[in-house]
């Protein structure tokens, strides 16, 4: 006997899987696949549910109900089985990130020390490996091994009232520490509802997912929305998609997938793949996807229209693209798009935008991708975050919802949550709100999300949206890494100033030239944004933190520049990791006490320095600022500045720099030196900026930055890196 009803009023999900083990329990749950995309397990109802009263039983009889038990587990068929237990159980589920081989990360000591864990439930085989760790890190009593408990056919379940707490799912910690959100049975049951109205699922729309079950979006959408409606979901590990995007859709191919997606990363990974050359599996068919999602960061508008040209001879029709956009403390869906129409952008004035407001694009643009719209049962306005007043359609503001699909709240954080969860607009006063944190537009009933509002940088009153200096970086040169870039704000002397660490590809660490990227990077920020970078760093590969889900944790990196804990690039053999710890920091140590007399000596004796005329600003160790003002021999063309001269002025800011390092009696000579010249300088006066980039016994790399200071500010004009040889004076 088949069911194709979804749920009733008073069914929460324990009852549904119940029901659907006693009505067909030879029916297909779940499918999950190897490292090669073979089959591994397949799981029925019945087994699900045999397996589950199993974890109940044993949690019953060691625990209480409420406590709280760690779910740490690789993607496999045994999380689902210790999950449902926890629901069967009236034990609160705490999905975990399973910890690396080198040890406990802090972030999750920090959820365990957070929920206080009862038991732990794992894999036999992880048991002594967890319990092993050098330090203690977990103070569980209870260690169960949940592929060990043998099936058994009845138990008792306990009866969940829909506010009951169903589990805590950890925050990412993308902007903060994370704080565990309390989901109840009506908040899963409710959200559940909205994917599949929003999705367009029933009992046949197969899914196919590879997100981690420890994250929103694996377990809400990939793991629970098939049991919810009666579908098979197909699952594969996240390492299995890392290392090979195409085997991905090669699963949606074979199973029929109605719908699959992930984040933007997993969509420009497939069509990196198949761009290097990479084979699609024989017969690759994607004209059974109806829906494909994606969420969870940034959503981009060349990704989605590079996805769907790459890949629509294989079959995958462009209105399939669903952009949407969810959060842990809704549960996961907030906004989706409509099923079938494909993305929908919007062209923007980048100006506007920094001002919090909407006009369309003139000169330059920005594309934005709209996430859809409120599913039924929320309630989904703009605020504006100071005044909490509904903002007006062309006005940016934060996205604050309400409904069903909202959480209780942060465990055990009561401010946290009455300030995040119980916000009261002051038109709809009767409301609880959940402020999302999220900037966003809403024109038409659809939302286009802008940026995260902890993260807006703030550049001479000019609101600076850091995905999108992000994107333009990126973009930059060849031998950047996609998706591994930060940009975030430091203090600086009168203002903040704005910060890029970026990651290079691996296979360009080697070959890559410094001058190229570097000089690339600030062009395109300064093409594109009309910004200048207080500070450029490039890194190996690999080294941002990100969350699970794959978003850059900005605030996390802007921790580590400022602990100068980057391993930055290029490298030179003869520095030692003091010193390229102390590059980022800029902090250097002067070996010649008399160095700023010395320096201001040597420069302004040379006949080229004293034809151009400038003097010195500040002369500090590792950075120098000369400071030239505009004299009618050094310029042409209506009044500009001679390239030639900015590059000079360039050279000896960079010379300087390395020259305040030296040691008494030793000279530097300028032995590589590459310029370009980004804009002209016609202001009265032009600065140039010298620092010590990379400092040796042997070879000295600087860089400097020309800007002409104008009205309205400092205008970047020239950037240089210079190499150096160090060289002793012979004694007379």
């Amino acid at each position: 006997m088949t069911s194709d009803v979804v749920s009733t009023d008073s069914e929460l999900l324990s009852d549904i899987l119940a029901r659907r083990a006693s009505q067909e329990p030879d029916r297909t749950a779940y499918v999950f696949l190897d490292e090669n995309g073979t089959e591994s397990t397949v799981l029925s109802y019945r087994d699900l549910h045999r397996r589950a009263l199993a974890v109940a039983a044993e949690l019953g009889a060691r625990c209480s109900r409420g406590d709280r038990a760690l779910l740490i587990f690789p993607q496999c068929p045994e999380f689902l089985v210790a999950y449902f237990g926890c629901l069967y159980a009236g034990i609160v589920a705490v999905p975990l990130n399973p910890p690396r081989r080198n040890g406990i990360p802090e972030a999750t000591r920090s959820i365990v020390r957070d929920c206080r864990p009862t038991a732990v439930l794992t894999l036999g085989a992880g048991v002594d490996l967890l319990r092993a760790q050098p330090e203690a890190w977990c103070p569980a009593v209870h260690w169960i091994g949940v592929d060990l408990l043998p099936a058994v056919d009845t138990g008792p379940i306990v009866a969940a009232q829909p506010d009951s707490i169903a589990f805590l799912q950890y925050t990412s910690g993308s902007t903060a520490t994370p704080k565990g959100v309390m989901v109840t049975h009506r908040n899963l049951i409710a959200n559940e509802e909205m994917i599949r109205r929003s999705f367009g699922h029933d009992r046949d729309s197969t899914l196919v997912g590879w997100a981690p079950f420890f994250h929103d979006q694996g377990l809400i959408g990939n793991a629970l929305q098939p049991l919810y409606v009666g579908a098979t979901g197909v699952q594969m590990a996240p390492t299995t998609f890392i290392r090979r995007p195409l085997l991905w859709l090669s699963a949606i191919s074979r199973y029929r997938g109605h719908t699959s997606g992930g984040p933007n990363f997993a969509f420009d990974a497939c069509v990196a793949r198949l761009a290097a050359g990479a084979e699609p599996e024989p017969g690759l068919d994607l004209s059974s996807w109806q829906v494909a999602f994606n969420g969870a960061e940034p959503i981009r508008a060349q990704t989605l229209s590079r996805f769907a040209e790459a890949f629509a001879p294989y079959g995958f029709r462009a209105e399939a693209l669903y952009p949407c956009y969810g959060l842990a403390e809704a549960t996961l869906l907030a906004a989706g798009s409509v099923k079938g129409r494909g993305a929908r952008t919007l062209e923007v004035d980048p100006d506007a935008l920094a001002q919090r407001r909407y006009a369309p694009a003139g000169e330059r643009s920005r594309t934005l991708v709209a996430s859809g719209r409120a599913p039924r049962g929320e309630v989904l306005r703009i605020v504006d975050p100071e005044t909490g007043q509904v903002c007006p359609p062309d006005r940016v503001g934060e996205i604050w919802v309400s409904g069903d699909n909202v959480a209780q709240g942060y465990w055990e954080r009561e401010e946290a949550t009455a300030e995040t969860f119980r916000a009261r607009c002051a038109n709809d006063p009767g409301r609880d709100f959940l402020r999302t944190g999220d900037l966003g537009l809403l024109l038409d009933e659809e939302l286009y999300v802008v940026g995260r509002l902890k993260d807006v940088v703030i550049i001479r009153g000019r609101n600076i949206y850091p995905q999108d200096i992000e994107l333009t970086v990126q973009a930059a040169h060849p031998a950047l890494r996609p998706g591994g870039c930060a940009a975030f704000a430091v203090p600086g002397t009168e203002t903040d100033r704005l910060v890029v660490v970026q990651e290079l590809r691996r296979e360009h660490v080697e070959d890559a030239e410094p001058a190229d990227v570097l000089g690339a990077i600030r062009a395109a920020v300064l093409r594109e944004h009309e910004l200048s970078l207080g500070d450029l760093v490039l890194t190996l590969p690999s080294r941002l933190p990100k969350t699970s889900s794959g978003k850059i944790m900005r605030a996390a990196a802007r921790r580590h520049y400022l602990a100068a804990e980057f391993e930055i690039w290029p490298q030179q053999q003869e520095s030692t990791e003091s010193q390229r710890r102390a590059i980022i920091v800029q902090t250097w140590e002067a070996l010649d006490p008399d160095f700023e007399q010395t320096v201001r000596a040597v420069v302004l004796s040379m006949p080229a320095a004293r034809h151009l005329g400038f003097d010195f600003g500040e002369i500090a160790p590792g950075r120098v600022e000369i400071v030239q003002p505009h004299r009618p021999e050094l310029t042409q063309h209506d009044g500009y500045f001679q390239g030639g001269v900015l590059g000079s002025l360039a050279d000896f800011a960079a010379g300087s720099a390395a020259g305040t390092l030296l040691r008494p009696g030793w000279v530097n000579m300028t032995i590589d030196y590459t310029v370009k010249i980004l804009a002209p300088a016609k202001g009265a006066t032009v600065v140039a900026r010298g620092r010590v980039v990379n400092p040796g016994a042997l070879l000295t790399v600087a860089a400097a930055e020309v800007f002409s200071v104008e009205p309205e500010g400092e205008i970047l004009c020239a950037t240089a890196l210079v190499t150096m040889r160090n060289v002793k004076l012979a004694t007379p």
